[in-house]
């Protein structure tokens, strides 16, 4: 989508490069099935994609919206949708939190094998769930962001989440 607001764009492209994250992920853990061997140099690689991208951006991209795009919403009357987009950073935040230490261990190679399984699984949840989140943003937050934000408070924003 072509979107006027240099905020939607900034967000949209994050939402991307989450995707793609997301997607390549899946794809390897889908082709190992039971066999993820964590010593494969492109997992291993992932992995620590996905612990670094966990620990900077999830809580950065987060944050940036529940304190400055949701309150706004909120007060236009748009609460249901801040709710659960809410909701939403919470379960993400959650798995994040048990995946994080787990996707540093496997990058590094350091992770019991034991451990394999969770890892796996949390990996698959935080998928699913970002890629259901996402889908929800793209379709209801940068749409009303569209609307809700000036030209000047639009630029104030893009400004402030190019610098946190």
């Amino acid at each position: 989508m072509n979107w006027e607001r240099e905020t939607s764009r900034v967000l949209e492209q994050e939402h991307r490069e989450n995707l793609e994250l997301m997607a390549q992920l899946e794809a390897r853990l889908a082709r190992a099935g039971r066999n993820v061997n964590l010593a494969e140099p492109e997992l291993a690689r992932l992995l620590t994609q996905l612990a670094g991208h966990l620990e900077r951006e999830v809580a950065r991209h987060f944050d940036f919206e529940e304190q400055e795009l949701f309150p706004r919403l909120q007060e236009a009357g748009d609460g249901d949708i801040v709710a659960l987009l809410t909701d939403e950073h919470a379960a993400i935040r959650e798995v994040a939190a048990e995946l994080q230490p787990l996707a540093r261990a496997a990058g590094r190679g350091e992770l019991a094998a034991a451990d394999t399984p969770l890892l796996v699984r949390s990996t698959m949840e935080l998928i699913e769930r970002q890629m259901a989140h996402i889908q929800k943003e793209g379709m209801a937050l940068l749409p009303l962001l569209e609307d809700l934000l000036d030209e000047d408070t639009d630029r104030e924003l893009a400004m402030a989440y190019a610098s946190a």
